[in-house]
């Protein structure tokens, strides 16, 4: 069995598709297509359902995504753990940030890891947390950043905790208020963030346990974007309150949300089981520096 094939099936299944897979992997479509037939002709068994223009995974294909990703990231675990027993401290640190909040918390950590680190490469890997948290179970980057709570396989650093406030037009009966509920917003159109960002799972989760699922007015991955579509009254957004004092707007009101289990816990994760590099320690204790436990 060849790494090679099992990394073009799971980027097929990560990705969603064959064309996306090829991007991913940069190859053909054909190539990432031979490249899967392969392995089910090597396990002897199908490994997606093809329906048109998708693919679902068998039974059997489910488990050979899980034990591809863990071979595949314990052969980049393998690589990185010789490179640092060679003593070898230029290295490269594979980090992945989400894109809500980075340039506050993580700019100035560049700065210092740059400063004290200055040989060691930092490849950014950008997407919405929950996405990110797939990418590092397959072994592709080292860190990444997402919200807390997170699955039991990933151990985490604290980064920043702060409330979440609502974002309401100045004119909504609502936007006077000091502090609000998300009972209070039942009715309400939410503007949300594209599918994959952890914030979207917070919100969610915290609406199911009163009881409703609310209607999804738009989403988007721009913080200025979900904003502006706030101050015309299309609905109301969330966002962190350190991320909203940096985005005013004249036609937008902030209102703390008083929910418990609603926080934005932004914290550094790790695979638990994994091996980490002389890189990622050194990003590790800039962040331990840093954390202030607001």
């Amino acid at each position: 069995m060849e790494f090679r094939t099992m990394r073009a099936f799971v980027e097929v299944v990560r990705q969603g598709g064959f064309s996306q897979a090829a991007k991913a992997v940069n190859a053909t479509q054909s190539t990432v297509s031979k490249a899967v037939k392969q392995l089910e002709e090597e396990i002897g068994v199908p490994l997606l359902d093809r329906i048109g223009h998708r693919s679902t995974l068998t039974s059997a294909g489910e488990i050979v995504y899980r034990r591809a990703v863990r071979m595949l990231a314990q052969r980049e675990e393998l690589f990185v753990e010789l490179d640092d027993l060679r003593g070898l401290r230029r290295g490269t640190l594979r980090l992945g940030l989400p894109p809500i909040g980075s340039n506050l918390l993580f700019a100035p950590l560049f700065a210092k890891f740059r400063q004290r680190h200055p040989h060691v490469d930092i490849r950014l890997t950008e997407h919405g947390s929950d996405q990110l948290e797939e990418i590092l179970r397959a072994g592709e980057i080292d860190l990444a950043g997402s919200l807390l709570p997170v699955a039991r396989d990933f151990a985490w650093q604290a980064v920043r905790r702060e409330p979440l406030v609502a974002l309401l037009p100045h004119r909504h009966p609502l936007a006077e208020r000091e502090q609000i509920t998300l009972i209070d917003l039942k009715t309400v159109p939410f503007l949300l963030f594209e599918k994959g960002f952890a914030l979207n799972r917070i919100i969610l989760a915290a609406c199911a346990r009163h009881g409703f699922e609310p209607q999804i007015a738009a989403r988007s991955s721009q913080i200025e974007f979900i904003v502006g579509l706030a101050a015309t009254g299309l609905g109301v957004a969330f966002f962190p309150r350190l991320i909203a004092e940096q985005r005013h707007h004249p036609g937008v009101r902030y209102v703390l949300l008083a929910e418990p289990e609603t926080d934005w816990s932004m914290a550094m994760l790790w695979r638990r089981d994994s091996y980490l590099s002389y890189a990622a320690k050194a990003w590790l204790t800039i962040v331990r520096e840093s954390y202030s436990g607001k």
